[in-house]
């Protein structure tokens, strides 16, 4: 006997969260440049065109989750494999309208044991949102174990708290 279909998480009004395919690359490559460039005031460690080309290989690899808007827009896209949120943005223009929180309930729903997450120091707004939805930062980074050579921090979220 088998249960009910999961119905996955609600909708935000106008907004659905699905897995990313292939032909989605381009777009997720281009929210993940925008959020990353209006946020931070220093270089990405690869051009544009690499980090596309790397986006469409993460994509094709599977565990890529976007948000697309009633136009058929993607407005946000995550990363997630078992037990590490790996990549979360949303565009700019859309931040505060609850994408991320619901990509981040996907993830959790993905790796209901844990999580963990690194994002840069000087990224408030991130780490707001995290500590707001449960993250512990559990070890801040001097640069040296990333590519931007930026000081960073680890979040762990557990579902026991």
């Amino acid at each position: 006997m088998s249960g009910p279909t999961p119905a996955g998480p609600p909708a935000i009004t106008g907004i659905t969260i699905r897995p990313a395919g292939t032909a989605d690359a381009g777009d997720v490559a281009e929210v993940y440049l925008a959020s990353f460039h209006a946020t931070y005031d220093f270089p990405l460690a690869h051009t544009d065109d690499e980090v596309r080309a790397w986006i469409a290989e993460e994509v094709a690899g599977g565990g890529t989750w976007v948000a697309v808007d009633e136009t058929g827009t993607i407005v946000a896209m995550m990363t997630v494999k078992p037990g590490e949120l790996d990549q979360l943005y949303v565009r700019p223009d859309r931040l505060g309208e609850g994408m991320g929180r619901r990509l981040l309930d996907v993830a959790r729903e993905r790796s209901p044991n844990g999580l963990t997450l690194y994002t840069f120091q000087v990224n408030a707004r991130a780490r707001r949102f995290y500590e707001r939805n449960g993250f512990v930062a559990d070890w801040f980074g001097d640069g040296s174990a990333n590519e931007e050579r930026q000081p960073d921090v680890r979040y762990v979220w557990r579902p026991d708290g």
